[in-house]
C-alpha cells in the first residue's frame, strides 16, 4: 500500500495487549465485543504536526486503559481516521468511523471540521462526538461535549489583563475566513470596547491566502499596539514574517495568538515570535506533579517534533478520553443515554493543568487557565487564572435528532 494511501486507511491500533491470558474468543458475543473509539486526526497536511500529537495521545491514553484491564472487563479499540487537514477528508473520516459503529467519535481542529464530523457523526448517526479543541463556544447539542477552553476562559479574563499590563489600547484583528476567528472577534470586539480600547482594522483571508504586506501595512498606519492574530496554518507563517519584517514588535507592539503552544512555536523562527502571549490550559511549564509525569510519559513513548500541547487539543483530547472512560465505568454500559447523562457531569481530579469538571447542563469544563509569553522557542507563564468557567448555554437535552435512515 502506498505511504498515502497508508494514512488515509482507517487503523485499528491497541497501544498495548489487553488482559493477559484472555483471547479472541472472549470478544465473540456483543457483550464482551471491543469497545470501539474512533479517533479523527490531521496527520497529513498543513496541521499534521498537531494531529501527529493527537493520535499519540489517543494511543497513549486507550493503552493506560487496557493495560489496566479495559473498559468495564472489555477491550478498548483505537480506530484512527486522517482527516488531512480538509474538511471533505473529515466528512470521509466520519463516515468510515460510522460504519465501523464506533462508540465514540472524537477529535477535529478547524470549527469547520468540528462542523463537517458533526453532519455525520451527530446528526444522521447519533453518534457521541466530543470535540477537543480550544474555539469559540456556542456549540449546544446534546450529543456534542467540548473539552477545550472557550472565550469566556481566554478571551474574557486576557484581555483586561493586557490592557492594564501594557497600557495598549488599539487593536487589529487579521483572521483566517471560517466560523472561529468570525465568531471569537465578536467577542474580542466587545471585551476591548468595554476596556476603554478599540478596533482599528479587522480582516478576514483564505486560509491559505499568502500575501500580508498590505495588511501589515495597515497594522503600521493605524498605529494598532496589539495584533490579536486568528490566522492559520498555513497562511500563518507568511504573516508572522511579514509582521516581523516591519518591525512592529521592535517598536512596542504586542502579538497575540490565543491556540499557540510549544508545537506552534517550533514551527516558525523564533524572532517571528518572540514576546507572543497565549491564553490556554496547560503549557509545558506547568509544575505540578502529574502534569509532569504526563509529560514524562508522553516524551518517553513519543520523542520527537510532535509534542504534548493545548493549543493543537493534546490536553483535551486526554480530558476527553478520561471524562468518557469515567462516564462508561459510572454507566456500567455503553448505553449511549446513561453515558451521556454521566458525563454530563464527569470529572477528573487529575490532568494536564490541572483538575477538570463539566458544568453540568453546558457540555463544557471548568477548567484551570493561563497567561504565558513566548521566549526563546519556550512559553513563560506570567499568570496563573486558576479555574475557570466556561459560561455556555445550557444544552436542550430533549433535541436530540432522530436517526436518519
Amino acid at each position: 500500500m502506498p505511504p498515502a494511501a497508508a494514512l488515509r486507511r482507517c487503523a485499528v491500533e491497541s497501544s498495548k495487549p489487553f488482559a493477559r491470558g484472555r483471547n479472541v474468543a472472549d470478544y465473540t458475543n456483543s457483550d464482551r465485543r471491543p469497545i470501539k473509539v474512533g479517533l479523527i486526526a490531521d496527520e497529513t497536511g498543513p496541521l499534521s504536526f498537531v494531529g501527529l500529537a493527537n493520535a499519540n495521545v489517543a494511543r497513549m491514553v486507550v493503552g493506560d486503559i487496557n493495560a489496566k484491564g479495559g473498559l468495564l472487563g472489555r477491550e478498548v479499540k483505537l480506530y484512527i481516521e486522517d482527516s488531512e487537514t480538509t474538511d471533505a477528508a473529515a466528512v470521509r473520516s466520519a463516515e468510515r468511523l460510522v460504519a465501523q459503529d464506533v462508540d465514540l467519535v472524537i477529535g477535529g481542529i478547524y470549527s469547520s471540521t468540528r462542523q463537517a464530523i458533526k453532519s455525520v457523526a451527530v446528526e444522521k448517526a447519533r453518534k457521541l462526538y466530543i470535540y477537543p479543541e480550544q474555539y469559540e463556544g456556542q456549540e449546544s447539542d446534546p450529543l456534542i461535549f467540548c473539552t477545550g477552553p472557550v472565550p469566556a476562559q481566554q478571551v474574557d479574563p486576557f484581555i483586561p489583563w493586557l490592557m492594564k499590563e501594557t497600557g495598549a489600547k488599539k487593536f487589529y484583528l487579521p483572521s483566517a475566513d471560517y466560523i472561529w476567528p468570525h465568531t471569537l472577534n465578536r467577542k474580542v470586539r466587545e471585551v476591548v470596547t468595554a476596556n476603554g480600547g478599540e478596533i482599528v482594522g479587522e480582516e478576514y483571508f483564505p486560509l491559505d491566502h499568502t500575501d500580508y504586506r498590505e495588511t501589515v501595512a495597515k497594522i503600521i498606519s493605524t498605529g494598532a499596539e496589539v495584533v490579536f492574530n486568528t490566522t492559520v496554518p498555513p497562511g500563518l507563517g507568511p504573516f508572522l514574517q511579514e509582521l516581523h519584517a516591519s518591525g512592529f514588535a521592535e517598536r512596542g507592539g504586542h502579538l497575540v495568538c490565543m491556540y499557540f503552544d510549544e508545537n506552534f512555536l517550533n514551527m516558525v523562527p523564533a524572532p517571528l515570535v518572540d514576546g507572543l502571549y497565549s491564553c490556554l490550559d496547560y503549557y509545558q511549564a506547568i509544575t505540578d506533579p502529574f502534569s509532569r509525569s504526563l509529560l514524562q510519559q508522553y516524551d518517553a513513548l513519543y520523542p520527537g517534533d510532535a509534542k504534548f500541547t493545548a493549543g493543537g487539543a493534546c490536553t483535551g483530547l486526554y480530558r476527553g478520553l478520561r471524562l468518557w472512560e469515567a462516564a462508561v465505568t459510572e454507566a456500567g454500559s455503553l448505553d449511549q443515554d446513561a453515558v451521556l447523562r454521566a458525563l454530563d457531569h464527569a470529572s477528573i481530579a487529575q490532568g494536564p493543568g490541572g483538575p477538570a469538571a463539566m458544568v453540568p447542563g453546558q457540555h463544557h469544563l471548568r477548567l484551570n487557565m493561563y497567561i504565558a509569553k513566548a521566549s526563546g522557542s519556550q512559553f513563560t507563564i506570567v499568570k496563573s487564572l486558576g479555574p475557570i468557567d466556561p459560561h455556555e448555554r445550557i444544552v436542550d437535552e430533549s433535541a436530540v435528532p432522530a436517526f436518519a435512515v
